[in-house]
């Protein structure tokens, strides 16, 4: 067993017992022609088919598989975390199993690296597979993000790519619940650059991304980097309160040219009030997503939790609360 691999490959597992096996050939094959020591840390997220099961077979086999089984779904961006916390790679790459993020692209983004750079991001050029709802709704959702959070996050990326030590280490250290963590990423900052890739249409399985997962996804991404929502309430306010303003000499004007029963009182008044009221009932919706990630952070539970592990020594901080990881000394960087 390679006690200090050069390499590390995290790759999040959900219900993907038919890309399992093509998964582990296919990054066996691209990280053996480096010639260099890798792992591969899988997290299985609360799978319900056989994923564990084909992950042991390969782990009893090639002791560079190591298998993290959550107690239960934690979800995607939570997978993640727990595999960056588990590797010890001087480089660690983040990728799916669905096999849509080519796993030959590792070598380019790895020259990237030893020619300095510290985060080599993959931008989908092209998107197989997809329909045009969710190519829409991803571009949109990207542009938005680039527009109304103060951090510069790439358009078009995900969450394949390569991370230095130092980078992970960082990333390792900041345990907020809601994650967003190609955003995370950016905002960490260091020297950064992308490559350009097609990402190919799932061979076996559906999607882990449904609409109701896609936006929540997206709260979490513009609420963890923007105050946006929040600060387009003021603006709302200023344009509700000169609309009333400018609406009485109006009104006003028109009922002494066409009579007094014109637009009756009771019925501009109640439209008036629904007007308002959505609004209100809006932006209280948008104020409580903020309160309830501070009270998710407040809480202290610990982000995942770890049920059993395969081929993985030593303890790691992945299970600790927010507040308990607070209390570990920063990483150097």
């Amino acid at each position: 067993m390679t006690d200090h691999p050069r390499y590390s490959i995290v790759a999040p597992i959900y219900n993907e017992e038919g890309n399992i096996q093509k998964l582990y050939e296919r990054i066996r094959t691209v990280m053996d022609s480096t010639g260099e020591p890798w792992e591969l840390v899988t997290i299985n997220d609360g799978s319900r088919d056989r994923s564990l099961e084909l992950l042991e077979e390969i782990a009893a086999r090639d002791d560079r598989i190591k298998i993290i089984n959550f107690a239960r779904n934690f979800g995607h961006q939570i997978a993640v975390t727990a595999g960056l916390d588990h590797t010890s790679g001087d480089a660690v790459v983040v990728i799916d199993a669905d096999l849509q993020d080519p796993p030959e692209l590792i070598l380019e983004m790895i020259e990237r690296w030893k020619a300095g750079y510290q985060v080599v991001y993959a931008i989908r050029q092209e998107r197989k597979g997809e329909s045009w709802f969710k190519l829409m709704t991803a571009k949109v959702f990207y542009r938005l993000i680039y527009r109304i959070t103060d951090v510069n996050i790439p358009l078009d990326t995900g969450d394949f790519r390569l991370m230095d030590r130092a980078v992970v280490d960082v990333l390792n250290s900041m345990r907020e619940h809601n994650r967003f963590i190609r955003g995370m990423t950016s905002w960490i900052g260091f020297k950064q650059t992308g490559v350009s890739y097609v990402r190919e249409a799932r061979e076996w399985g559906e999607t882990k991304y449904p609409f109701k997962k896609m936006v929540r996804f997206a709260m979490d991404a513009i609420t963890g980097f923007s105050y946006f929502p929040l600060q387009i309430m003021v603006y709302v306010a200023f344009i509700l309160g000169l609309l009333a303003v400018l609406a009485i000499p109006v009104i006003a004007l028109l009922r002494l040219a066409l009579g007094y029963e014109f637009l009756g009182g009771q019925v501009t008044t109640i439209v008036l009030l629904l007007i308002v009221s959505a609004f209100q009932l809006f932006f209280l919706f948008v104020m409580g997503q903020y309160v309830a990630r501070i009270y998710d952070e407040a809480r202290g539970r610990p982000l995942y939790i770890v049920a059993t592990k395969k081929n993985l020594n030593g303890v790691k901080p992945g299970a600790l609360s927010s507040r308990e990881a607070r209390k570990m000394p920063e990483p150097e960087v």
